[in-house]
């Protein structure tokens, strides 16, 4: 006879438990994970260089973008938050992706999709931190000089490497004081063109979805939104190191999403009723200002000694991002080697620190690899480079939450609860990820799209599809060399090694 509880065992997948990796564990907090998982974002740096763009596309309905935009992301929220309970691993999407679908897609959507759209930021964020930083300093001539700015970043880059070396403490603490800079200037900034003489009066409309020309000017306009609101997710790859991490890690995504929702859209009415939506002087619609939207209305909204404060909250916005995307990228091939897919030299743990001591510094030296290569092929291919990360987030966001539907779609009938956050909302927002990853990458394609083009082919689209195609070739290598993970899909958690000094 066949006890009730053995049929259970045998029909509903076990819960995998944590293996210890030698991180610091119960290290961080709610506030700490908030701050991490904001600062990764880089509010003032992502509000900076995409509002501008938003409108181009937009005009005065840039509020009604940034807010569809946002619920693709919070419904993939959803599901990363039901994963990481059932799953607190620091690889994130790596394990979930790997459990759901098999070894195969866990390792080039989770693992070598998500650590090339890092890196690829990571040299944007290293070249514009290093540029404002320069300017900050009084070194204009030198900021002008993309050698002398790409030198600057990899020194940056080595800064950054270091703190993410010393531990999670240390980076948080960091993060603190930035992201309340960026905060602060946000707000200031929203505050003061309220206030301005001529300021236009916040319209409802301007939130109205169903007021775009076309589907086309949606989708485009919501895929530039994509990237505002992307590196939350970093927050949970320390879930290892948050005390109560299955429960705390997922509130912290959502939480941290919901603010940055709030922020961007008060940023937004108020810069919109400052500047208005025309294409001439300080105008949204200007394409001139497209670029860094906030250091052409500073000046005249703030005044030039209160715009350097809000100068230094970009500077400082993309340095913390860099750090958080360094923390979160270095624990994602922790998980990778620890779990047999990446070479063992990934889990070594530094001894005092309790950091994945190897994975940092590599990680870092390949972002400033990244950065000088693309800097001597052309200032412009850095610039389509960083646009072609939206197709891979699209990409990994979208089979993270399908792979949430998937993995749980033995027990959703379980509770009406189950359904609906771990059913209906990750699938309606994995085929809204995936279906704006179809739809940039058909624009993509067109040779006046981003800055290159090779044989009638945009430069973006190639970027984008080559990190796919490199993926797949390195995956067949990774396949070729590490048999029991592909074989087995998971296997033991390898024990971690402190032989560094």
């Amino acid at each position: 006879m066949t006890h009730a509880t053995d049929v259970e065992a045998t029909t509903r997948p076990s819960k995998p438990s944590p293996a210890d990796k030698g991180l610091r564990g119960g290290s961080v907090g709610l506030l700490a994970a908030v701050t991490l998982g904001l600062s990764s974002v880089a509010p003032a740096y992502s509000i900076a260089v995409t509002l501008g763009f938003v409108t181009l596309v937009a005009g005065h309905l840039a509020p009604a973008a940034l807010l569809l935009g946002f619920v693709p992301i919070l419904l993939t929220a959803f599901a990363f938050r039901e994963l990481n309970r059932e799953m607190p691993d620091c690889g994130t999407t790596f394990v979930w992706t790997t459990r759901a679908f098999g070894p195969l897609a866990g390792w080039l959507t989770g693992g070598w999709v998500v650590q090339c759209a890092t890196l690829i930021a990571m040299t944007a964020l290293a070249q514009v931190g290093a540029g404002y930083l320069l300017h900050l300093i009084g070194l204009h001539a030198v900021a002008g000089n993309s050698t002398a700015v790409a030198a600057s970043a990899v020194l940056l880059l080595a800064a950054v490497t270091a703190i993410a070396h010393r531990g999670l403490q240390l980076a948080a603490s960091v993060q603190y004081v930035t992201l309340a800079l960026q905060l602060a200037a946000l707000l200031g900034f929203a505050v003061a063109a309220f206030a301005r003489p001529g300021a236009a009066a916040p319209s409802p409309g301007w939130l109205d979805p169903f007021a775009f020309t076309g589907f086309g000017q949606l989708t485009e306009a919501v895929m530039l939104c994509l990237f505002i609101y992307w590196g939350w997710d970093a927050l949970l790859t320390a879930n290892e190191e948050t005390r109560d991490g299955e429960r705390v890690a997922g509130q912290a995504a959502v939480i941290s999403t919901l603010v940055l929702l709030g922020t961007y859209l008060f940023t937004a009415f108020a810069a919109i009723a400052f500047a208005g939506t025309g294409d001439s002087g300080t105008g949204l619609g200007n394409a001139d200002n497209a670029g860094d939207i906030l250091a052409a209305l500073a000046p005249p909204v703030l005044g030039t000694a209160l715009s350097k404060v809000m100068q230094l909250a970009v500077c400082v916005s993309a340095v913390s991002a860099l750090l958080t995307c360094l923390v979160g990228s270095s624990r994602g091939t922790l998980s990778m080697a620890a779990h047999g897919a990446l070479p063992r030299a990934f889990a070594r743990i530094h001894p005092r620190h309790r950091t994945p001591g190897f994975g940092t510094v590599f990680l870092g030296t390949a972002a400033a690899g990244l950065l000088v290569l693309l800097t001597l092929v052309s200032e412009r291919f850095l610039g389509d480079a960083v646009l072609c990360v939206g197709l891979l987030i699209a990409c990994y966001y979208g089979t993270t939450a399908l792979a949430c539907v998937w993995y749980f779609r033995s027990r959703l009938r379980t509770s009406p609860r189950d359904l609906v956050l771990r059913g209906v909302l990750p699938l309606a927002g994995g085929l809204m990820m995936l279906a704006a990853f179809a739809r940039s990458a058909y624009d993509m394609y067109d040779p006046a799209y981003g800055a290159t083009s090779f044989h009638g082919v945009g430069g973006v689209f190639l970027l984008g599809a080559g990190s796919l195609a490199t993926g797949v070739l390195a995956l067949a290598v990774a396949r070729a060399r590490f048999h029991p993970f592909f074989r087995n899909g998971r296997t033991a958690v390898a024990r971690p090694t402190t032989t560094e000094d």
